[in-house]
């Protein structure tokens, strides 16, 4: 049953709503004061924020507040009717749960497979041949092979699997949450063979290989920084440059192939191939280079089984082949699922698009925040063949019988997942509520036109709003969908590069990924860390700012 057929049942505590007839206008300055407009409009992200912030607040009941505030002040103040609502925050909901919430789960089972089944020990063996350094595995783990599943999947993948498998490799949880949020950065604008920049031309009209050049103008820096940072943020700044050459090799063959692939083939394989060569990369260099002040595991027994192992033996191919079968089976899914033929083809045997009574095509987006006003459509689209979650437990399911699994043990580590998952998918579902919401009944719109009156410093803050598009929507498709005709429409006006500014919204919207809700929310549950989503925001909200505002800087620059 899709999670749309259960609309109705929102209104079970009273008469439904009437639906509306005719389009609603968003209004962008409904209380007639656009400060005071402005000030309303921030209001369920504030309080979200705070409330995951605070220590007295768990995830599920933070997101609920946000998303009832979010209702009241669509409903009271932008007089949106309150059928349209309802729609809203149930399709926001369905999308939390599914495609969101369908990859979560499905991560958790090969992850618990991989425990029980010994290749997660072999996957720590395998690695400390390659290096018994912390920092080197973080690099390889959080870094290199997140950029590859983000390219191939997208959407909450590369968080929930690094995130588990640094837990793994011996990294305590909070850190293993805090540093793959913090890793999957650079590669996100590329994510999901390209979603990103596809969907920015669609909405914009702009070519997409000119937007593709431009954002592989605009990260390959970031990408040579980002390990550094990575590092940096686990053991501190001197024993990052103890490093540095081996991250500025894993950053470098990551940043150049992401310039030259970005630039003269097109968005669809940049992180992929990048991926790939970083990894590449900083594995043949660690086979020349290692540290000379080694960080092994705090735990005592761990260090010496790392650097023993590391010093003594090499491992034959059959246990490497053990070690990263799950993985490997796992990546050859999802990438023949991010096929667009393949895709396609799933998806005309799957994919039924559900029409939201009292919402598609009945409320409008106006000037200025598109140059003509046309209403939004709002489709739930239950795409289960096609999705990148089946991908993944049929990957579980081929990987549990390539291990030897049994039946009994296949489904208990199901009924684990899903026990594990179970607040989680109540939160997600309740955020992206709240950015649907926003997004339907306009507050978001609201608060990017107020980036928009920032005149010469609009580089910047244009920025900076696709930093704030992520933040809000957890995606930085939506993002791009959000804001991409606002950035042109404004860019316009202030008379700078408007493939620049459009560019420039989905690079500035990769820093916000680390702490979106809903990334939070999956690393959280991916490494056992769930009721402390807070926490970890606490952890990762300033290397946002911090990252995102060097980015704006650098639009402001190339501007």
């Amino acid at each position: 049953m899709s999670p749309l057929q259960d609309l109705p049942l929102i209104a079970i505590v009273g008469p439904s709503p009437p639906l509306p007839t005719v389009p609603w206008p968003q209004p962008y300055n409904p209380l007639g004061n656009a400060l005071l407009s402005t000030l309303v409009a921030a209001l369920p992200v504030v309080l979200l924020l705070g409330a995951l912030a605070s220590h007295r607040v768990k995830a599920h009941w933070a997101a609920l507040l946000g998303l009832g505030s979010a209702m009241v002040i669509a409903v009271a103040v932008s007089d949106m009717p309150t059928a349209s609502a309802l729609g809203a925050a149930g399709l926001g909901a369905a999308y939390g749960l599914f495609p969101i919430g369908w990859i979560l789960v499905n991560v958790l089972f090969l992850y618990r497979l991989a425990v029980d089944h010994g290749a997660f020990d072999a996957l720590r063996e395998h690695i400390a041949d390659v290096t018994a350094d912390r920092r080197m595995q973080l690099v390889l783990v959080a870094f290199s092979l997140g950029a590859f599943f983000e390219g191939a999947a997208g959407f909450g993948t590369p968080v929930a699997i690094t995130s588990a498998l640094l837990v793994g490799l011996g990294f305590k949880p909070l850190e293993s949450a805090v540093l793959s949020l913090l890793a999957n950065t650079a590669p996100v604008a590329f994510g999901a063979l390209g979603t990103p920049i596809i969907a920015l031309g669609g909405v914009t009209g702009l070519d997409v290989h000119e937007l593709s050049a431009m954002v592989g103008r605009l990260l390959p820096p970031f990408s040579v920084i980002v390990p550094f940072w990575l590092v940096a943020a686990h053991c501190g700044i001197r024993r990052t440059f103890a490093v540095w050459p081996a991250l500025l090799v894993a950053g470098g063959a990551f940043a150049v192939p992401q310039y030259l692939v970005a630039t003269y083939h097109g968005p669809w394989l940049v992180d992929i191939i990048a991926a790939i060569c970083s990894m590449g990369a900083l594995g043949l260099f660690l086979k020349v280079w290692q540290p000379k002040d080694l960080e092994a595991h705090a735990d005592a027994a761990a260090a010496a089984f790392a650097a023993e192992h590391h010093q003594t033996r090499r491992e034959p191919v059959i246990d490497v082949m053990k070690a990263w079968l799950p993985w490997l089976i796992l990546a050859l899914f999802v990438f023949a699922w991010g096929v667009p033929t393949v895709k396609n083809g799933l998806n005309a045997l799957s994919a039924p698009a559900l029409q939201v009574p009292g919402l598609h095509n009945l409320v409008e987006r106006t000037p200025p925040v598109v140059a003509v006003a046309k209403p939004e459509a709002a489709t739930f689209t239950l795409n289960w063949l096609s999705a990148t979650g089946t991908a993944i437990l049929l990957s579980g399911l081929v990987a549990g019988l390539a291990m030897r699994a049994g039946r009994r043990s296949i489904m208990g580590a199901y009924a684990d997942a899903l026990n594990r998952a179970r607040i989680p998918l109540l939160t997600i579902a309740a955020m992206f509520g709240i950015g649907f919401v926003m997004r339907y009944s306009g507050l978001d719109a609201i608060l990017g036109l107020a980036f928009a009156q920032t005149g010469r410093a609009y580089p910047y803050f244009g920025t900076m709003l696709g930093w704030l598009g992520v933040a809000l929507t957890g995606s930085d498709t939506s993002s791009n969908v959000l804001f991409g005709s606002l950035q042109v429409l404004t860019a316009t006006q202030v008379g700078v590069s408007t493939v620049l500014m459009a560019a420039a919204n989905s690079a500035g919207g990769v820093m916000g990924k680390m702490i979106d809700a809903q990334s939070i929310v999956v690393a959280g549950a991916a490494t056992g860390f769930v009721g402390y989503e807070g926490l970890i925001l606490r952890r990762i909200f300033w290397h946002s700012i911090v990252l995102a505002s060097l980015v704006g800087l650098w639009v402001m620059i190339l501007a």
